[in-house]
């Protein structure tokens, strides 16, 4: 059975069709690029990364109706600089919470649309710095390029 056409938000949630794949933009990232410091800039990648990962977690648990609302405690920076494998989890549920992603935004009811698409433009503001962490870094995969 052929997938139906992704839909406006799902590639908004996940790239192809404004942005680059998220999983291009990821592919061969390491942990070395990922927690090198940039001097004018204020987060790592790994940061940045983490801080997709929570939020992107926050917003499918409230979109699927596991939360009710966003929680109050929740950092959405990390408190300490990050471990190797603290950065590893972050990536690891980031890119576990895109399929997820994809089956909410297939059919959202009214509640998952409205979080999903904030989800998505909050997403894409940190995709572009991840894109432009790894151009100043050499690293950003060429277009089209697999993870």
């Amino acid at each position: 059975m052929n997938e139906p056409h992704p839909t406006l938000l799902q590639l908004s949630l996940l790239g192809g069709a404004s942005f680059r794949e998220v999983t291009q933009l990821l592919g061969g990232l390491t942990w070395a690029e990922a927690s090198a410091a940039h001097p004018a800039l204020p987060r790592t990648l790994a940061e940045v990364i983490w801080h997709l990962s929570v939020t992107q977690r926050a917003s499918l648990n409230i979109a699927s109706g596991r939360a009710d609302g966003w929680p109050d405690d929740l950092n959405v920076w990390p408190p300490a600089p990050l471990t190797e494998p603290e950065f590893t989890a972050a990536h690891a549920d980031l890119l576990a919470g895109l399929p997820e992603a994809q089956a909410l935004a297939r059919d959202p009811s009214s509640r998952a649309r409205d979080v999903l698409t904030d989800l998505a433009v909050h997403s894409a503001y940190h995709w572009g710095q991840v894109a432009l962490l790894r151009r100043l870094n050499g690293t950003l995969p060429a277009a089209g390029a697999g993870a």
